[in-house]
C-alpha cells in the first residue's frame, strides 16, 4: 500500500502522545486510515532511541543525523504517521498547534493531569478554536474533569496498571504472588480503548456538531480487562489468585509441556474431550468417574493435568498439534521464529516488512488485525524521521513557515 485508502481516511488527529499507550493508539487510527500528524518536542518523542537500534542509526541529539533517528519500539507504534516539531513552551508554536487543532476532528495526548492546560494549549483552549474537536487524553488515573481519583497526579507506567488493575495478581505461577504479562497490556489496552473513544466521540460531533473530552486511565482500563477479577468478588467475595497454566474452573484448558516447549490444550466441551481421549488412546477417561465431565475434571486437576501431560511431554509441539489439529483446540506456544515462519502470519499479511532510510537492511513489525473487504487498511507509509514533515504539514493547513 502507498496511500491512506482505509475506512477513517477521512478524519485528520493531531497525536501529541509520546512512549506506548497513545502512540499505540494513534497507530491503530493510522492504520485504519487516518490523516495522523504527530507533534513532537524540539528533542522528539523519547522512545525514538529505545532498541531495538538499526545499524545506521543516529541519535536526534546529533546536529545532522545521518542515519534513521528512531529504533524499533518507536517504529512499530509510529507507523503511518507524519512528524511535525513543536516546540509548545513557546508562543508561536503553540499557536501553531491551535491551528492545526481547527482542522482537526481529534487531538490526543498522554501527558501528566494539567500538562497541557498549564502550556495554554489544554481542551477549554483547544474547544475555543474549535467547538466540533474531541480531545482525548490517557492518564495513569483518569482526569478530574470525568471523575476526580486521590491518585489523579501520580505518574504511571504499564507496570502499575496491571499491578493496580488486578491482572499482576492474577498471572503467573499459580502458587505465586502474581506477575506481570509479558506483553506491555498497561499501556496497549488503554490505547486501544482510546482509538475506540476517539471514533465514539467524532461520530457523536459529527451528529450533533459538539465535540467532548474524553479520557482513558490506565488503571480503569486494566481493571475492565481483568473484569473476572470484578465479577467474582462481586458475586460471592472470591478472590481469584494467580492462575498459573491452568484455568480455575475449565479443564482441560491451559498450556502443557512437550519435549519442545508447550502447547496449549482447551477441552472443556464433551465432544472435544471425547477427541482428545481418543488421540491420546486414553478412551477410559471419557466415563472414568473423576473426568467424565467438565466439572469433575475441574475438581480433580492434578489427576487430569498429569494424564494429558504424560501423553503431551513425549511429543513436540508439532506432534502434539498433528495428532489433534482441527479436531481440538489446540495451539503451539510459539516463539517469534515460529510466528515468523507460521504460514497463517503469511496468508493474513501479519508482518509489515519495509525499508530503513539510511544504510539499513529491511525490518519488519507487526501488522493490522483488522482487516476489510472494501476499504483495505495497513502499512502504507514508514515512521517518521524527526520533524521529516514539518513544510509539508505547515502548507497544506495553510500555516505560515516558522523561520
Amino acid at each position: 500500500m502507498t496511500e491512506r485508502t482505509g475506512p477513517l481516511a477521512n478524519l485528520k488527529i493531531i497525536d501529541c502522545t509520546m512512549a506506548l499507550a497513545g502512540p499505540f493508539g494513534t497507530a491503530l487510527l493510522a492504520d485504519l486510515g487516518a490523516d495522523v500528524i504527530k507533534v513532537e518536542p524540539p528533542h522528539g518523542d523519547g522512545s525514538r532511541s529505545m532498541p531495538p537500534l538499526p545499524p545506521d542509526y543516529a541519535n536526534v541529539s546529533a546536529a545532522e543525523p545521518a542515519g534513521v533517528d528512531y529504533g524499533g519500539y518507536f517504529a512499530s507504534i509510529n507507523r503511518n504517521k507524519r512528524s511535525i516539531v513543536l516546540d509548545l513552551k513557546q508562543e508561536r508554536d503553540r499557536e501553531t498547534l491551535l491551528e492545526l487543532c481547527e482542522h482537526a476532528d481529534a487531538i490526543v495526548e498522554n501527558m501528566r493531569v494539567g500538562v497541557m492546560d498549564k502550556l495554554g494549549v489544554g481542551y477549554d483552549t483547544i474547544k475555543e478554536r474549535n467547538p466540533r474537536i474531541v480531545y482525548g487524553a490517557i492518564r495513569g488515573f483518569g482526569d478530574p474533569r470525568t471523575g476526580a481519583s486521590p491518585y489523579a497526579d501520580w505518574p504511571a507506567y504499564d507496570i502499575v496498571a496491571q499491578s493496580m488493575g488486578g491482572l499482576a495478581h492474577i498471572t503467573g505461577d499459580a502458587d505465586g504472588s502474581g506477575y506481570p504479562s509479558g506483553s506491555s497490556v498497561g499501556d496497549i489496552y488503554p490505547g486501544t480503548l482510546m482509538a475506540l473513544g476517539v471514533l465514539a466521540a467524532i461520530n457523536h460531533a459529527k451528529a450533533t456538531g459538539a465535540g467532548q473530552f474524553l479520557d482513558v486511565g490506565m488503571y480503569d482500563a486494566i481493571l475492565a480487562l481483568s473484569e473476572t477479577v470484578v465479577v467474582n468478588y462481586g458475586y460471592n467475595e472470591t478472590e481469584l489468585g494467580p492462575r498459573g497454566q491452568h484455568h480455575p474452573n475449565l479443564m482441560p484448558f491451559g498450556i502443557y509441556p512437550t519435549r519442545d516447549g508447550g502447547v496449549a490444550i482447551a477441552a472443556p466441551g464433551p465432544g472435544h474431550w471425547a477427541a482428545l481421549c481418543q488421540a491420546m488412546e486414553r478412551a477410559d477417561l471419557i466415563e472414568d468417574e473423576r473426568s467424565r465431565n467438565v466439572h469433575l475434571r475441574a475438581r480433580n486437576q492434578p489427576f487430569v493435568q498429569t494424564a494429558i501431560s504424560a501423553w503431551t511431554s513425549m511429543r513436540t509441539k508439532q506432534e502434539v498439534i498433528d495428532a489433534i489439529g482441527g479436531k481440538v483446540p489446540c495451539g503451539p506456544v510459539n516463539t517469534a521464529a515460529d510466528i515468523y515462519a507460521d504460514p497463517h502470519v503469511a496468508a493474513r499479511n501479519m508482518i509489515t516488512r519495509f525499508q530503513l532510510p539510511g544504510d539499513n537492511p529491511e525490518v519488519g513489525i507487526v501488522g493490522s488485525p483488522i482487516k476489510f473487504s472494501a476499504t483495505p487498511a495497513g502499512f502504507y507509509r514508514r515512521p517518521p524521521k524527526l520533524g521529516e514533515h514539518n513544510d509539508e504539514v505547515r502548507s497544506e493547513f495553510g500555516i505560515a513557515d516558522d523561520e
